[in-house]
């Protein structure tokens, strides 16, 4: 097992990473790093934790702070709460939480309660607000300075509604995400402090030392690597821990250059391993007392898991940790650092999906840490893409059939006339189903439909070169966009504009087909807003083919083709119609074929294609 045991081999790693992210995307860009270590001392009759947490708090800004912000996303589960409120007026609410926090006693709620904080040693104001903990300096923060917090906390583990508590549906005693008080994220938009009301997070980069002190029977799975496994024994190591009863048992990690530290607990784990060639221990941890059919499903998963890995390092980029958990627990799938929460009592082909797309989130989110409330789509719509990608390519299935699935989504969400644009920050979608679709749907037909403008060579380049320039660091729409035209020589602004700042919809059609001085003349027009490169196919009566490409003058430039093709002159987007000549008289034209792949998201097909025979 790769589990680093000496204090000596965790500087070598932090420092490891540090060379890593010293290189920077772009001039002038910078980011916060916050260093924190907690000890944990968990009652598992009562639910509830003492905590102590001392926070290195470096500031890279350019700014001088006078305040700081801390998520206490636990208090987001207690009756007339933001989430509870919210999810009570929502038309379509999220059926996990619905109207259960309402009807929450005092036993059952969650709550983070600070009981003391320090700057430096000297004693702050600070109001809890909600699911945020507002705090006066005692100093102001000067840029690059560095100022120690030190915290006394107390908290509860509410019930499980929606990703964290206690007592999941499939019986997980602790499933234990955004758990501890976490310092918002300041960056170049200024300080993060969002109240937890649904939706996802964002975090600041740094390494977490954390002691958790639980009840011997317990096993615990989650972010960061053991440092004491001949102390706990649970299947990190053959030994036997002969313990008194009723003690408890600390658990001790290090997790180097994370964002986010997540852990679950149960008596009845197993705890299973497997490696990955050349790349990370894979740690898997569930109930044993599931029916034996599920029991077989979390063996099948495991050389399925590191099938995945293995496909994700090498079609993005290689994962940088030495572990990868899977973990029981939750109430869906979630991803966090080094680990997921999942459901496992499902089919093996649901428990094969969700981990698919849980595992790619430790490239998008996790290792390229775009703040989920404002860029969603490029978290949940890229690990959508290749979670179904390596699912086809694992399965030898067809990747077609999933992307043909969600583009019927996307038109059908536009058709309902209720879309929103995507630069629509998550909690302030009117309907939830919106977000979805957004985030999960449009985000994917943003890569899709990538490849197709740029090419998919191009697109596979540009992914990788992405995760090179951008891991362990923040990136916004704007980053991608332009490794895509670094990688592909083409101007694209106006593809990040009108797909993601627009409800702007693609429509083009075959107006007319006629013939003039014995050569066909095809007649085509822009109806929607939103302008597309066009690639066209024209079927002959003698069974050829031929394929001509229309570029979008504005793109500057053409994609590379990996066939036969005829390049027409540009077609300008202020211009609704344009008219191509073939070289074949209208008898001898079978039909006509606008985009023949199907990967433009054109509303309305039916006027792509003419049959002239």
């Amino acid at each position: 097992m790769k589990y680093p045991y000496s204090n000596i081999f965790n500087l070598f790693i932090v420092f490891l990473v540090t060379i890593k992210i010293s290189a920077q995307p772009h001039p002038g860009y910078w980011q916060q790093h916050v260093d924190y270590t907690m000890e944990i001392d968990m009652d598992v009759e009562t639910y509830q934790y003492q905590g102590v947490q001392k926070l290195v708090y470096t500031n890279n800004s350019p700014d001088v702070l006078n305040r700081i912000f801390y998520h206490l996303y636990f208090n987001a589960f207690q009756p007339g709460s933001e989430m509870d409120a919210r999810s009570q007026a929502s038309p379509d609410p999220d059926s996990r939480i619905g109207n259960r926090i309402s009807g929450l006693k005092p036993d059952e709620i969650g709550y983070i309660k600070v009981t003391s904080l320090k700057q430096n040693g000297i004693d702050l104001n600070y109001e809890t607000v909600g699911t945020i903990l507002e705090v006066s300096l005692a100093s102001p923060l000067k840029p690059g300075e560095q100022a120690t917090f030190d915290m006394l906390f107390n908290a509860q583990v509410p019930i499980q509604i929606r990703r964290s508590g206690r007592n999941n549906s499939e019986g997980v005693a602790l499933s234990m995400s955004q758990w501890y008080p976490k310092l918002a994220e300041y960056d170049f938009e200024g300080w993060h402090a969002d109240p937890y009301i649904e939706r996802e997070f964002h975090g600041v980069w740094g390494n977490f030392d954390v002691k958790i002190a639980i009840d011997k029977d317990y096993t615990i799975g989650g972010t960061g690597y053991l440092q004491n496994p001949d102390e706990i024994g649970h299947g990190y190591t053959s030994r036997d821990v002969k313990s008194p009863k009723n003690e408890k048992l600390t658990w001790h990690f290090v997790a180097p250059n994370v964002h986010d530290f997540t852990w679950a607990a149960d008596p009845e784990y197993i705890h299973d391993i497997a490696q990955v060639p050349d790349g990370p221990t894979l740690h898997f941890f569930y109930k044993s007392n599931m029916p034996k059919g599920k029991l077989e499903n979390w063996k099948n998963l495991q050389p399925k898991a590191i099938e995945l890995m293995q496909f994700f390092s090498e079609t993005i980029g290689k994962y940088p940790y030495d572990q990868y958990s899977v973990i029981q627990g939750g109430d869906g799938g979630m991803e966090y650092g080094m680990c997921t929460l999942i459901l496992g009592e499902g089919t093996f082909n649901g428990l094969f999906g969700v981990t698919a797309h849980e595992m790619a989130h430790s490239w998008f989110q996790f290792l390229l840490a775009t703040n989920e409330l404002k860029y969603y789509w490029m978290d949940e719509g890229f690990t959508e893409y290749y979670g179904e990608l390596a699912e086809s390519v694992i399965f030898n299935t067809d990747f077609s059939i999933p992307t043909q699935k969600v583009y019927n989504r996307y038109i059908n969400y536009v058709r309902s006339g209720v879309e929103q644009p995507q630069t629509t920050q998550a909690d302030r979608f009117y309907f939830r189903s919106s977000y979805s679709v957004s985030s999960y749907y449009k985000g994917y037909i943003f890569l899709s439909q990538l490849g197709y403008i740029i090419g998919e060579e191009n697109l596979n380049k540009t992914i990788k070169k992405y995760f090179e320039d951008f891991k362990f660091k923040h990136p916004i729409p704007n980053d991608i966009m332009r490794t895509a035209e670094k990688v592909s020589g083409l101007d694209l602004e106006w593809y990040l504009t009108d797909w993601t700042q627009t409800t702007n919809t693609i429509d083009y059609g075959i107006k007319s087909v006629e013939e003039i001085n014995g050569v066909a003349n095809i007649n085509l027009e822009r109806i929607g807003l939103m302008p597309m490169p066009l690639d066209i196919q024209v079927e002959y009566t003698d069974g050829s083919k031929e394929l001509f490409y229309i570029p979008l003058q504005m793109m500057r430039g053409e994609k590379p083709s990996d066939q036969p093709i005829t390049v027409l002159k540009d077609w300008a987007w202020a211009y609704p119609v344009y008219s191509f000549e073939v070289n074949r008289s209208i008898k001898e034209i079978n039909s006509i074929i606008i985009d023949p792949k199907g990967l433009m998201a054109d509303i309305n097909t039916s006027n792509n294609r003419v049959q002239q025979n």
